[in-house]
């Protein structure tokens, strides 16, 4: 053999090997763009890759309220993704409903899923007339506060323990040069404080009567008032929070720039990343200390269909992947979330996870917004807490009545 045939024999055996080691390219879009969160993602690429596929990562800067639209828009116009985050609950209903979502039943019958998922009710998003159509990852509540144990410390105050006691240490915080909350000026986090002030203050039956109910009696009544009233308290302690994404809010607590954070327990990846402790950098109090209880939202990944097979098989081969107990347990520890299995070790979570799971075991749990509201409905509440927020002379008893309006007429 020449040595032109040589290097041509050589060539195809690089190429062949360089082909088989990435059988299928797989543009997998979401919005996981922080420290903690990019930590997160890396798990699943990197699970994803070793089965010979390659990941090709399609991440949206500006969480999902900028990343939700464009990804429906993509797929409505033809050019899907091979793989998309989406939250637990109504977001790709109409998507679903149209045929453009792969049946993901097969594997979900294969590995038993009903049986390992808990809640069930995060498999029960996933399913439409009887067909399982995503893969939940993780369970994310809203329902927590963050507290800087720094800036506690340099307002010479106690950690608080309670929504209360926050309020009260706020003059403190004030004195000492700190924000007493940090807040993003992204809508979707003075939204969210609101649906944690809701559950803590007015409690977990109030939330009920409005959300699942649809009851907008209850949402114009005196309880409801209380909520409204605490919110508008938030708003003046969030007085001095001039920084726009959330992880930039969760900075100012982990430098002690601010007392504390209403947030998901998302951020538990950013306290990480940054090389904190929980109970010694820093405090969560579920439920603002006051109705110790986690929504079960989170996030599910769904596969737009396609007419490649090839495609089809690697879209299923991910799906169950990020299910599986080894992937799990690592997306999950670094994500600050839980994990959809109940089967699963997580023995070396830190402490605020082990409040979360000893709450999940103890059966303190509620559907999240998205699970029992429509796009459309979550979409009005978010821009009246926006206004609410932004614009000081909006009273809570306007803001509330305003909400009333949208529940009467909520689906």
């Amino acid at each position: 053999m020449n040595s032109l045939k040589k290097l041509l024999v050589a060539t195809t055996a690089i190429c062949s090997v360089t082909a088989g080691a990435f059988a299928t390219d797989l543009e997998v879009t979401h919005w996981w763009t922080s420290g903690g969160e990019a930590a997160a993602v890396a798990e699943f690429a990197k699970a994803f890759n070793a089965t010979g596929n390659n990941w090709v990562d399609g991440a949206i800067a500006g969480g999902g309220g900028v990343a939700r639209p464009v990804i429906i828009s993509r797929i409505l116009g033809g050019d899907p993704m091979g793989a998309t985050q989406l939250n637990h609950g109504r977001q790709a209903e109409e998507l679903v409903e149209a045929g453009l979502m792969l049946d993901l039943t097969d594997i979900a019958t294969e590995g038993g899923w009903r049986d390992i998922v808990n809640p069930t009710g995060l498999l029960d998003s996933c399913t439409v007339d009887g067909k399982i159509y995503c893969v939940p990852v993780n369970i994310h509540s809203w329902q927590w506060i963050w507290l800087s144990h720094k800036a506690f410390a340099d307002a010479g105050v106690d950690v608080p323990s309670n929504w209360d006691e926050f309020t009260a240490s706020a003059d403190a915080l004030v004195a000492a040069g700190k924000t007493p909350l940090a807040m993003g000026q992204q809508s979707w986090q003075s939204s969210g404080a609101f649906g944690v002030i809701n559950v803590a203050i007015g409690g977990l039956d109030l939330w009920t009567k409005i959300n699942v109910n649809k009851d907008a009696e209850a949402a114009a009544g005196p309880e409801m008032a209380k909520v409204f009233e605490a919110y508008g308290a938030a708003r003046v302690l969030s007085e001095g929070s001039n920084v726009q994404d959330w992880n930039q809010a969760t900075n100012m607590v982990i430098t002690g720039e601010a007392g504390g954070q209403i947030m998901g327990d998302w951020a538990q990846g950013e306290f990480q990343v940054a090389g904190q402790t929980a109970g010694v950098d820093y405090t969560c109090l579920p439920g603002l200390g006051v109705n110790e209880i986690i929504s079960t939202g989170g996030d599910a990944f769904y596969f737009p269909k396609n007419d490649d097979p090839e495609v089809t098989a690697a879209q299923k081969e991910l799906a169950k992947l990020m299910i599986s107990k080894p992937v799990q347990v690592a997306f999950n520890l670094k994500k600050g979330s839980l994990p959809v299995r109940g089967d699963i070790d997580m023995s070396t979570a830190n402490d605020c996870m082990q409040k979360g799971l000893e709450i999940l075991a103890a059966g303190n749990i509620m559907p999240d917004g998205n699970q029992v509201l429509s796009a459309d409905t979550s979409g009005q509440i978010e821009d009246l807490m926006v206004e609410f927020w932004n614009d000081t002379s909006m009273t809570p008893a306007e803001a509330q009545a305003a909400y009333a309006a949208i529940i009467a007429e909520a689906d």
